[in-house]
């Protein structure tokens, strides 16, 4: 009987998402050749892309699409379980597929794309690559005039909507989105509960303490007024040209900002650490 080491069967499950014990097993019956196991796994376990659902997928690409008369735009995230299969041409082309049909459908619900043609192609493209793939955001704007940009690696991507102005003036704007990411258009845009947390953050500093109230106000007026100018839009200097806001370049071509989208690859996606070594441990205590 072939030895079967832990970091074997480790990556017999990170490439098939099935237990300890069965992958264990598997390769001491295949001799410890993890393809062998692998094949032998399809055949008894009915494996199939669904079993990799449960693993994160924190990498992938922004794809970006725009109505040639600048009426909507269209931002689709596609997720990947490593960078390397973001980068696959089959990949890649999944990844387009899915924000052609979401841009001719306007369609935004990623279960309502993956109950047709769409999880049919993403099964096929798992099975192949090996890695859990699914999109994972859908965001239309609609309306006014939508310009975008979208990096060059393919992470972030902006589309802005204007009223007035046109559409370079809006892939600019969207441009210095991406690369200086305020929360909002402007300040009265921000939300209530992230005042009252930078308050509170404020009040917390350790310059404050000792300070009489009239005072404390004083300054958590002047820095909340500033903390609204770093994350307002309007207020921004223009990453192009630092002495003209953000704001006043819209202005100045006759348009006004309404809203703007900006998405990054994997953001808010928590990638749980695995201890391999302590999980086995467990399952022999057990």
């Amino acid at each position: 009987m072939a030895a079967v080491s832990a970091a074997l069967v480790k990556e017999l499950r990170e490439r098939t998402s099935l237990g300890m014990m069965e992958c264990k097993k598997a390769l001491v019956a295949a001799g410890g050749d993890i393809e062998a196991a692998i094949e032998e796994l399809r055949k008894t376990s009915g494996m199939k892309a669904a079993k990799k659902a449960g693993r994160t997928a924190a990498e992938g690409v922004m794809v970006l699409r725009l109505a040639e008369d600048n009426s909507y735009g269209v931002l689709v995230e596609i997720n990947s379980e490593t960078d390397f299969a973001s980068r696959d041409a089959g990949f890649i082309a999944f990844a387009n597929k899915v924000a052609d049909v979401a841009f001719e459908t306007k369609e935004t619900s990623v279960a309502t794309l993956l109950a047709g043609e769409i999880g049919e192609l993403r099964e096929a493209l798992v099975q192949k690559i090996g890695e859990n793939i699914a999109p994972r955001r859908i965001e239309i704007i609609e309306g006014g005039l939508v310009g975008g940009y979208l990096h060059g690696n393919g992470q972030i991507a902006v589309l802005t909507q204007l009223e007035g102005g046109d559409a370079e003036l809006a892939k600019d704007i969207s441009m210095h989105i991406a690369a200086v990411s305020p929360r909002v258009v402007r300040g009265d845009d921000m939300p209530a509960e992230v005042l009252t947390k930078e308050e509170e953050i404020i009040r917390a500093q350790p310059d404050m303490a000792g300070k009489p109230a009239e005072i404390v106000d004083k300054m958590i007026v002047g820095r909340m007024k500033k903390f609204l100018a770093e994350n307002s839009l309007i207020e921004q200097p223009f990453v192009k040209n630092p002495d003209v806001k953000v704001g006043q370049l819209a202005k100045d071509a006759g348009a006004t900002i309404t809203s703007f989208i900006r998405l990054e690859v994997g953001e808010g996606i928590e990638v749980a650490e695995v201890d391999f070594a302590a999980e086995v441990a467990a399952q022999l205590k057990g």
